[in-house]
């Protein structure tokens, strides 16, 4: 009976968690209804993908960097859809500096790479400076779910992988082949523009160079201050990590 039950443990997929929490409103941003949404939302899209998508809102960080926060609360907490300290991608808001940090770990490392989390950060940031929180966190864990199913390296941004350009290339394609057949059905035309002007030649081509203008204009600064980046890292624990950081 025991074989059974080690053979039947290492075939059984990984479930997730149902009562775990997923969502941690210290700075009191979340109404209850609020929280129950995005802890469904949470709940729903992790188990598509076997990753943990953890919230955490804090007053002060604990008067700590929101990036070794974000490290420390991992660590400490053992975030992971499949193990302690496993797959996991955390979003942090530090409300007394307005720092937000989105970090992947694992699996979260992996598919939401350092490019892949500052384009979600960029989207929901806007949402994060108006105070719809709701809204920015769901965007969060929406986008973040849609990123994973894109091999990693490829911009899931790009128009290649977008239903429009799609749309427009098999349109494109379409109309190609209905003109092919429209064009191959009628009779071959045999006048030409030939037929009225004959045959003529190019006796003599020359090219005269006369001068060169060159305009040097200095390029402006880019002062936006919601620009972050900041990559990701290796927490104390030893477990590295994805990661961008801006201010909302």
């Amino acid at each position: 009976m025991l074989s059974l039950f080690l053979i039947f443990s290492f075939l059984s997929p990984v479930f997730a968690d149902e009562s775990k929490q997923r969502v941690y409103d210290y700075a009191d941003l979340l109404t209850d209804d609020e929280i129950d949404r995005l802890e469904n939302l949470a709940n729903q899209h992790g188990k598509k993908h076997e990753i943990d998508f953890i919230i955490v809102t804090t007053k002060d960080a604990d008067n700590k960097d929101i990036f070794s926060f974000v490290e420390d609360f991992y660590d400490e907490m053992a975030f992971g859809f499949d193990k302690p300290n496993g797959n996991a991608a955390i979003l942090a808001l530090d409300m007394s500096k307005r720092d937000v940090y989105i970090a992947g770990f694992y699996k979260g490392e992996k598919y939401l790479d350092n490019k892949r989390v500052d384009l979600i950060r960029e989207k929901m940031t806007p949402d994060l400076s108006s105070g719809n929180y709701e809204e920015a966190f769901t965007t969060f864990i929406e986008t973040g779910s849609r990123y994973m199913q894109y091999i990693p390296g490829v911009n899931p941004e790009s128009f290649l992988l977008q239903t429009w350009f799609h749309m427009i290339v098999a349109l494109g394609l379409a109309a190609l082949i209905v003109g092919t057949m429209a064009y191959n059905s009628g009779g071959k035309v045999t006048v030409n523009e030939r037929t009225y002007t004959g045959d003529f030649k190019v006796l003599q081509r020359k090219d005269i160079y006369l001068t060169q203008n060159v305009t040097k204009r200095r390029k402006p600064k880019n002062n936006n201050s919601n620009r972050g980046g900041g990559g990701g890292g290796v927490t104390r624990g030893g477990h590295s990590h994805s990661g961008s950081r801006g201010k909302f």
